[in-house]
């Protein structure tokens, strides 16, 4: 049933970046556990700009819309739609597979991400990509997984296995919470690779981190064959064209919970269901964006894929590219 105009709230023009954006239905509730309205959520990503933009800046961004709020349906949008403010920046996508192409946003300012806001965007899934070379990741995406019956703590443990691997390669992993049940580490990486030579350097580092822990990781391919209490040291995050939530992107839960960079001392006692768009502002505020100079430590991959080549010659499997999602830009 259409609502009735005005039974949100009056429409509202937030002054972003030298932008008016203006927000519809702002009193519509997108979270249902505390009642946060769709301008609630204008006001989170306003309050953590400097965060949520470093996370997306000149990256494909694939949107996660809740027209409805998060009890209603989820739409994955990539293209952006005609009639689009002309500020608006985008970037070309081509799946030559298809012959198809999507224009997906790009952010550059804070007033891309409240305009994807006011589409009913709640996560934003960047790519590990720039605009400038789509085809060259320039970020190590490292996904801590853990399967239905695996405890937090285990994904800690694996975090610790994870950072001590990272450590004697010489570098700088920036941890944060998922949003959900597992925790992220992100590396910025040279440019120098494409995807799949980024996801044969991470399933490297997988297998070592398993070969050191090997009571809690798994880096089986089939989902069905994983050891349901283990944690999946998940490499296929650096395939083409497959993301997930940014560091300061709100989730679809409930709760409104944000996948939130930590220190690497908080990992033992970091809840991440604790970290919402009710609390994660005043974190920021006080901390600031702890990925802020993520860009100063730029890892070369050339000994992980050293790694690769050392395990191929012992005989490691190499697991099939996983199903992309080229057939529905």
């Amino acid at each position: 049933m259409a609502s009735r105009k005005g039974e949100f709230g009056d429409p509202v023009i937030l002054d972003v970046a030298g932008h008016e954006v203006k927000l519809s239905s702002p009193e519509r509730v997108y979270f249902s556990d505390r009642g946060e309205t769709k301008l609630d959520l204008a006001n989170y990503y306003i309050a953590v700009g400097d965060g949520i933009l470093n996370a997306l800046r000149e990256r494909p961004t694939m949107l996660h819309r809740f027209p409805d709020g998060v009890d209603g349906k989820k739409v994955h949008q990539k293209r952006v739609p005609r009639g689009a403010p002309p500020w608006l920046e985008t970037v070309r996508l081509h799946f030559p597979r298809y012959g198809l192409h999507a224009d997906e946003l790009c952010p550059t300012d804070l007033a891309h991400i409240i305009w994807a806001v006011q589409m009913s965007t709640v996560e934003f899934h960047p790519w590990n990509s720039r605009r400038a070379d789509t085809e060259q990741p320039d970020e190590w995406r490292i996904d801590l997984d853990p399967m239905p019956d695996a405890p937090f703590d285990r994904v800690r443990r694996v975090a610790h296995v994870a950072h001590e691997v990272l450590d004697e390669l010489g570098a700088t992993g920036f941890p944060k919470t998922s949003g959900g049940h597992g925790l992220h580490v992100y590396v910025r990486i040279k440019p120098d690779h494409g995807f799949q030579e980024v996801r044969r350097a991470a399933l490297a580092f997988a297998r070592e981190v398993e070969r050191r822990a090997p009571e809690d990781v798994t880096t089986t391919w089939w989902r069905k064959d994983r050891d349901p209490e283990a944690v999946f040291v998940d490499y296929n995050q650096n395939a083409r064209d497959h993301t997930i939530a940014s560091a300061y992107s709100v989730r679809g839960t409930t709760s409104g919970t944000v996948s939130t960079p930590i220190r690497w001392d908080e990992v033992d006692d970091v809840e991440p269901q604790e970290c919402t768009i009710a609390t994660v502002p005043k974190r920021f505020a006080e901390l600031g964006d702890l990925h802020a100079d993520i860009d100063k430590h730029v890892f070369d991959i050339a000994p992980l894929l050293e790694w690769a080549d050392r395990d191929e010659r012992e005989g490691a499997e190499t697991p099939p590219e996983p199903e992309d999602d080229e057939a529905k830009p």
